[in-house]
């Protein structure tokens, strides 16, 4: 399994592309997709452009999009919230599964602690996957976000395997 992990942002909205098989996960690409323009709406159409850009090359078989978190800035958290839609409709549109994850939990995930900071979750990161450059801490959220999801699924796969053998709820 092919997976996106898409770090929402208006200015710099990160990406990170992993794969998981076999119970294995290796790093495929990451990057950063920066917005172009001056209004809002060319910002968002270039982001669009450049996430479908790289989901076609990529062709990821899932996405992970981490979740908007509500701030003091409302202005702030509506343009995040603007971006983050273009970072599930991207996928969508690609007949590509999305799933979302809060932020602590992909940092509990990958890290071990739900407040954990950048520098560690690049850490992390380049543990878990040998051989991974994030060319920025947005496209080492991305990938973290690639690696919750990668957890999660494993963990979905297991329980599922259990129901169906009889040893579950």
């Amino acid at each position: 399994m092919r997976i996106i992990g898409i770090d929402p942002g208006l200015r710099c909205l990160g990406w990170g592309v992993i794969e998981h098989v076999s119970g294995r996960l290796r790093h495929v690409a990451n990057g950063q997709c920066r917005s172009e323009g001056t209004d809002l709406a060319l910002r968002l159409l270039s982001l669009h452009q450049q996430l479908t850009a790289v989901v076609a090359e990529h062709a990821p078989d899932a996405a992970a999009v981490e979740m908007t978190f509500v701030n003091r800035d409302g202005a702030g958290t509506l343009k995040l919230g603007q971006a983050r839609g273009v970072a599930m409709l991207v996928p969508a549109a690609a007949g590509i599964p999305v799933a979302e994850y809060a932020p602590n939990a992909v940092k509990k995930a990958v890290v071990g602690a739900g407040h954990a900071e950048k520098r560690q979750i690049d850490h992390m990161v380049r543990m878990q996957l040998p051989g991974a450059d994030p060319v920025g801490p947005d496209a080492a959220d991305a990938l973290a976000l690639a690696l919750c999801h990668a957890f999660h699924s494993r963990s979905s796969d297991r329980l599922a395997r259990a129901v169906a053998a009889g040893g579950g709820a």
